[in-house]
């Protein structure tokens, strides 16, 4: 069983920033995938952003260039720059191994 532990949402006034942590533990036997999806209310969740073990990254069109994902093993980070009100929702961190496994989701709420 593989767990997923999300921290760093909250309030931030437009133009701020955050900084999302997911930690993973528990039998993680490879990963392909970590990132974020986001989900706002009353819409799909998106990819917001994604890394591969490899070290490729992907964002969604929304995000390039004011988002960064970065991982250290088992750790992702999502570093949020230039926060817009549109950027305000449920943020998902998810691993991929041979399942996709979840986090519980950390609420990010821009606004003045």
């Amino acid at each position: 069983q593989v767990q997923l532990v999300e921290s760093g949402g909250g309030l931030v006034q437009p133009g701020g920033s955050l900084r999302l942590s997911c930690a993973a533990s528990g039998s993680i036997n490879s990963i392909n995938d970590m990132g974020w999806y986001r989900q706002a209310p009353g819409q799909q969740r998106e990819l917001v952003a994604r890394i591969t073990s490899g070290g490729s990254i992907n964002y969604g069109d929304s995000v390039k260039g004011r988002f960064t994902i970065s991982r250290d093993k088992n750790t992702a980070w999502l570093q949020m720059n230039s926060l817009k009100p549109e950027d305000t929702a449920v943020y998902y961190c998810y691993l991929l191994s041979r399942v996709k496994y979840w986090g519980q989701g950390t609420q990010v709420t821009v606004s003045s």
